[in-house]
């Protein structure tokens, strides 16, 4: 008997970077559209296991979708989590918007990922962070409608952040970036393009008439991470009527949490530009506290009364040395 001929490939095999897994559940009976994302820094592994976990009760029974749909995206940058570093060639974090001419790789995850986010009410993009600390939340602008990030559903994002139950959340971030873009310019206010580059999955959400969190599950190794990012998927899907929740006439009401606000950043301009001492975020300084050293010499100290945020000693030169905030007069 001949021996068959080895088909040929319909087409070349495609490497796991190249692959986006995606999982979506949708229930017979509508309801809101929850997109949740992991890996998007490829060495923040919490997410991914969070979604895991949640996927695992999914599909054995212990969880049922009862309205709406649901879609994990366990890893959303592949390539960044095959070298385990925090992006494959670029940050998918910034620039997060669809291009006709995509240059790099995460261009092109964006451009898949883009058409997911708008297809949603709601994103929860799950992260964990360098420096030592507890878990937050980020959220968007108040409700405005400003050049910079109009916006009208501050009051559903903030109620995801207070149910997601951190002890801290965390307001400003496009602000400060377009501030910190101005500094690097010497004063002069940001273009177009160089103020898109701050956008990340979150403000791609809200111009498509949707909202999102991000939780910082905590720092990247802490064990109990992926639990929190777990908690935090069972959390919004409880608040948004999705699945089948306990009897909850007994449980408090979730507590009002620290809200805090980021006012400034300071770039690492030297490699031997050091903190004076290690730093967890939220650690709180006082007006004129020493908090880094310049190659120079010079001392960097606390503007005023306020907290450090994403401090990070492995630094590269001209990015993001750390963030300061003051405690915010908003309530969720």
């Amino acid at each position: 008997m001949p021996t068959p001929a080895t088909p040929t490939p319909l087409h070349k095999p495609q490497t796991l970077e190249e692959t986006l897994r995606v999982h979506t559940f949708v229930s017979t009976v509508p309801g809101p559209r929850l997109i949740v994302l992991g890996g998007v820094h490829g060495n923040e592994t919490c997410g991914t296991e969070g979604i895991a976990r949640v996927l695992t009760q999914l599909d054995g029974g212990a969880l049922a979708l009862t309205r709406g749909r649901l879609t994990l995206v366990p890893v959303a940058n592949p390539l960044a989590r095959r070298l385990a570093s925090r992006e494959g060639e670029r940050n998918l974090n910034r620039n997060f918007q669809p291009s006709d001419s995509p240059t790099d790789y995460e261009a092109r995850l964006t451009n898949l990922l883009c058409p997911l986010l708008a297809a949603h009410d709601v994103l929860l993009d799950l992260h964990s962070f360098q420096s030592a600390g507890e878990a937050f939340s980020m959220i968007g602008p108040r409700d405005n409608d400003g050049a910079l990030e109009p916006f009208a559903q501050a009051t559903e994002e903030g109620r995801l952040a207070l149910h997601i139950g951190t002890p801290c959340v965390v307001e400003g971030w496009l602000d400060i970036y377009a501030a910190g873009l101005a500094q690097r310019a010497g004063g002069a206010a940001p273009d177009d393009v160089a103020l898109a580059f701050g956008w990340g999955t979150n403000e791609y959400m809200r111009s498509r008439g949707g909202y999102g969190v991000t939780l910082e599950c905590g720092q990247h190794n802490d064990p109990d991470a992926p639990r929190v990012a777990q908690d935090a998927i069972l959390s919004a899907l409880r608040l948004l009527g999705m699945i089948l929740a306990p009897d909850e006439t007994k449980a408090a009401p979730p507590a009002q949490p620290t809200l805090l606000r980021l006012v400034s950043v300071t770039d690492r301009l030297h490699e031997g530009d050091q903190f004076v001492r290690e730093w967890a975020t939220f650690d709180a300084v006082a007006q004129g506290e020493p908090i880094g050293l310049r190659a120079d010499g010079t001392v960097l100290r606390a503007s005023g009364d306020g907290f450090i945020v994403f401090p990070n000693a492995e630094a590269l030169v001209g990015t993001e040395w750390f963030y300061f905030a003051r405690k915010s007069d908003r309530t969720l």
